[in-house]
């Protein structure tokens, strides 16, 4: 097929900015209509500086948008055949050859050596240009040698996907790069080294089926269509209109399908931000200073140990419960040099009761992860009070399997009155997702810390729990279920709340003496909401003090160690 609005496979759609006939100087947008002076709009990297529209790149500029000034090296470039010898309107090869002259690769797929930020990588920009971008066997290959080099490398890889979708002129062996580019990624992934696809405009049918989304961390371009059929082949299947915005970046993050949506001058600084995140340590010095308290602290911990506190149980749950209490994300900018955050299950929706990414803390890098509240009604309403779905524990899930397969320490801060109760939340499985999220915590390989540093609400709080240190905020309370409920399920009315707090033992100090937590985090006095950088503070040198305790132990150890730990909890009476 030939470039341009020529359909592939999958029915995207074709070119976004025309040539103003009266001077070929200026280019009409397709979007908005403005008339754009070409060098004002290469200036702006292609972007309508009117509707800020992007126009779609070749490989070439792509790269020259992507990397380092300079920095691309390429590799052997793979130049595909006709291996059925296919003819249409005209023969393959004639095709081939047209493609080839239009915009000077072998393939739709360029690839080679760069540097992003001054990192390292291996990189694969795809053209849109080349026959619809569409994926053959030559596309195919070059995702799988791609891959190879950084495997070998140890460097990351960076994609960058635009296509129609397969490549029908080679008819099977097309859909047999599907295969090929999928086993790819995911062999790297098996190995640990990192993958980051950029998605742009238009990507569609295989690509998109396969290594596009397969990439550890999806970003994809401001206001691009991403999607496996096309628009046109949807409506025209369906006989639907379908709803505005369907299928554009922003679209797809609300449904917890990308990390990241960019605008693209800000696509090469989010890259440099990750890159050097995952190039940083993994384990704090030995030297890290430690702030819980309790016998089951990590070695070297001091401070004040099983501190009685001076206030009742009820009170202790107001102040965990106090809107003024720094949230995960409060937590997380105070202790984090950088954070970037990531989005999505990756199944139905981003879901902002949970917020989690990359970040570091003292030049230690982790995969942070957190129930979020918020401190005003407008904020608590958007984070659902705190409270995830199903798909909060499947994001939640997902990144630390991605921790895992990096090899980043996990931490997790467990601030919620539980799990979203509700039709839509049984419905999609919220049982069930907090379940796997339970298991596929006592799997990973890397250590885990958790704090409980507001409300630790039953089933919703230890899926985001099970680690091999637990330590809990000296003001924040953990239970198998609130005072009020309990009250009314014993008392008919939720009356006695106070009198269950006390009962059900759930403050820190006590959970401590129980062993349900390992060590407990100072506050000050008042509470965190009274000095939140002095209780960031204290949060995060009793983080680094537990990943400074784990740092010895291997990834069968970690998981032992865990088990143990949990093995051992609970009081029986055998008879």
């Amino acid at each position: 097929m030939d470039g341009g609005p020529a359909m592939t496979a999958a029915g995207a759609p074709g070119t976004a900015l025309a040539a103003d006939p009266e001077d070929e100087k200026w280019l009409r947008c397709a979007q908005c209509a403005a008339s754009v002076y070409v060098p004002r709009l290469v200036r702006n990297q292609h972007v309508c500086p009117e509707c800020g529209h992007h126009r779609r790149l070749g490989a070439r500029e792509r790269l020259g948008v992507l990397v380092d000034e300079g920095s691309f090296r390429p590799a052997e470039q793979v130049r595909g055949a006709d291996p059925l010898g296919f003819s249409d309107s005209r023969p393959y090869t004639e095709r081939l050859a047209q493609a080839r002259r239009r915009t000077g690769l072998d393939d739709a797929m360029l690839y080679g050596t760069a540097a992003i930020g001054g990192h390292p990588v291996m990189v694969a920009v795809m053209d849109f240009g080349f026959m619809g971008g569409s994926m053959g066997s030559a596309v195919g290959e070059t995702v799988a040698r791609a891959a190879e080099e950084a495997e070998a490398r140890r460097w990351p890889l960076v994609l960058s996907a635009g296509s129609g979708g397969a490549r029908m002129q080679e008819g099977a062996l097309s859909l047999m790069q599907m295969a090929k580019s999928a086993q790819a990624l995911e062999r790297l992934r098996d190995a640990g080294v990192p993958s980051v696809c950029v998605l742009t405009d238009p990507t569609f049918g295989g690509v998109t089926a396969s290594f596009a989304t397969l990439a550890d961390l999806l970003v994809a371009e401001r206001g691009g269509l991403i999607g496996f059929a096309g628009p046109r082949v949807i409506e025209a299947a369906t006989r639907e209109r379908l709803p505005a915005g369907f299928q554009t970046a922003e679209y797809l993050k609300g449904q917890g399908m990308l990390d990241r949506v960019e605008p693209r001058d800000g696509v090469r600084p989010l890259l440099a931000r990750l890159l050097t995140l995952l190039g940083g340590d993994r384990t704090p010095p030995p030297a890290a200073s430690a702030a819980p308290s309790g016998p089951a602290a990590p070695a070297g911990a001091a401070g004040r140990a099983a501190r009685v506190p001076g206030r009742s149980a009820w009170e202790t749950v107001r102040l965990a419960r106090d809107i003024d209490r720094p949230t995960t994300l409060d937590y997380i900018w105070r202790i984090c040099g950088d954070f970037v955050e990531l989005h999505g299950d990756r199944n139905f929706r981003d879901d902002p009761a949970v917020v989690g990414g990359i970040g570091d803390i003292d030049g230690v890098t982790v995969m942070i992860i957190g129930h979020q509240k918020g401190h005003d009604t407008k904020e608590l309403v958007a984070r659902n009070f705190g409270m995830p779905g199903p798909e909060g524990y499947r994001k939640a899930l997902r990144l630390m399997r991605l921790a895992d397969s990096l090899g980043l320490p996990v931490v997790t801060l467990v601030d919620t009155q539980g799990a979203a109760p509700g039709v839509g939340a049984e419905e999609r499985g919220q049982a069930w997702a907090i379940s796997e999220c339970i298991a596929g915590m006592t799997r990973l390989r890397v250590p885990v810390v958790a704090t409980v540093t507001g409300e630790g609400g039953s089933g919703g709080a230890i899926a985001l729990a099970v680690a091999n240190t637990v330590l809990m905020m000296e003001n924040a309370c953990y239970s198998v279920i609130s005072p009020e409920s309990c009250s009314t399920i014993l008392h008919g009315d939720p009356s006695r709340g106070a009198a269950m707090a006390e009962a059900l033992r759930i403050t820190a100090p006590e959970l401590l003496g129980l062993g349900v937590v390992d060590g407990v985090v100072d506050e000050p006095d008042g509470g965190a909401q009274a000095a939140p950088a002095e209780a960031a503070a204290a949060l995060k040198s009793a983080v680094l003090s537990a990943l400074s305790g784990l740092a010895g132990l291997g990834a069968d150890e970690l998981r032992e160690q865990r088990h143990a730990r949990f093995r051992r909890q609970g009081v029986v009476a055998d008879v």
